[in-house]
């Protein structure tokens, strides 16, 4: 199976072309046929060349061939709706999250210090939603509706409040501060917030502050925290993974998932995303749910969601063609599905009024996608 390589040229300005000739001798019915063969054997494969999401993009003929099926269990897959991009422009897009009051999409553009909103009743895209952002990467919302906005600069997980008041939810732990927090989400059982602080923003100036420490890594051993909603009290709940990243409660909150990006800077890390038994305030068993391994080749896992179902859909790249994007995982950590992006996926969310559109900030753009399933959890 032919792939581009490093030294193929490819002029992405210039649009895809596509066979429309009709193989000669074959009737209606043997046509039909052909064309499902050769629908099913793209959406199997790589595509040969890096996808035109430019203003000068010909149309996807439907199926989307980027909308992969690997295994029947995926099941939300549609026939005849293309993945789009809704915006391009950012240095590094993170944390999407949805609004279901607003019915707006928030998410970071982290090295930009800004957060933009992408408004579902007319599809445009509000620059500058808040300026500064504190570098902030993952975002999400209460069941009160109030946003939540982890910090790589100050280092804070905060709230921003209906009458504009900012409230710091953890600033410390011990006497430390944080390294960056990453990533959010919010049990609804206790209003609990769970996060993540893998460090990635204390180590360079373009996403954070860079911490004096005289290494490269931060304060703190990376971790998994949890802020208990009526006391404010920090605990500690889980450092097995190296550098814990995106995370997400299953559909029925009785598990946690965390994506480990450790590999970046431990030889001994795995590509993989832990789960995790939730046990009240507390964490049991860690296991690993999902290898990011694919054909050889292991990329990161990094933000990631729970739909209806029980699977996971997950954030993938730093490998190429044919594997950065989305990977979907049923309950049991198969892989399912793909949806090949031509950039780093970062992270991804369910939202619009159903909460059957998948939205995935990567790298400089924002894309979204309509899937039959929907997202087990406000956003």
């Amino acid at each position: 199976m032919y792939r581009v390589q490093e030294h193929d040229f490819v002029d992405l300005s210039k649009p895809r072309k596509h066979d429309r000739e009709q193989r000669p001798g074959l009737d209606r019915r043997g046509f039909l046929a052909a064309a499902t063969a050769l629908a099913a054997a793209t959406s199997m494969a790589p595509p040969v060349f890096a996808r035109n999401f430019g203003p000068n993009a010909e149309p996807v003929r439907y199926p989307d061939p980027d909308i992969v099926v690997l295994d029947t269990r995926f099941k939300a897959k549609l026939g005849n709706t293309p993945i789009q991009r809704l915006h391009h422009g950012t240095l590094w897009a993170e944390g999407p999250a949805w609004s279901g009051v607003g019915r707006y999409l928030l998410w970071s553009d982290i090295p930009n210090n800004e957060q933009l909103r992408f408004i579902e009743e007319d599809g445009h895209v509000a620059r500058r939603f808040r300026y500064p952002s504190h570098n902030s990467n993952g975002n999400t919302f209460d069941f009160q509706g109030r946003q939540i906005s982890c910090q790589h600069d100050t280092g804070h997980v905060v709230r921003y409040e209906p009458n504009g008041e900012v409230t710091v939810l953890a600033s410390n732990f011990e006497g430390e501060r944080f390294n960056a927090p990453n990533d959010a989400v919010v049990h609804p059982d206790d209003g609990s917030i769970w996060f993540t602080d893998p460090g990635y923003g204390g180590l360079m100036n373009y996403e954070g502050t860079r911490h004096d420490t005289g290494s490269v890594q931060p304060f703190r051993k990376e971790a998994i925290y949890r802020i208990d909603a009526k006391t404010a009290k920090i605990a500690k709940v889980a450092d097995q993974p190296f550098k814990p990243n995106g995370l997400c409660f299953s559909h029925d909150y009785k598990r946690l998932f965390v994506a480990d990006t450790g590999a970046s800077h431990y030889p001994e890390a795995k590509n993989i995303i832990w789960g995790f038994d939730v046990n009240g305030e507390k964490l049991d068993e860690a296991q690993t749910f999902a290898d990011m391994e694919l054909d050889g080749k292991a990329g990161f896992a990094d933000g990631i969601r729970a739909d209806e179902d029980g699977n996971i859909w997950s954030s993938a790249g730093w490998v190429g063609d044919g594997y950065d994007g989305v990977h979907i995982f049923a309950p049991n950590g198969d892989r399912i599905g793909q949806i090949r992006l031509p950039e780093i996926c970062s992270n991804v969310c369910f939202g619009g009024t159903k909460r059957n559109r998948l939205f995935m900030t990567a790298s400089q753009s924002l894309y979204s996608v309509f899937v039959e399933t929907r997202g087990a959890h406000i956003t």
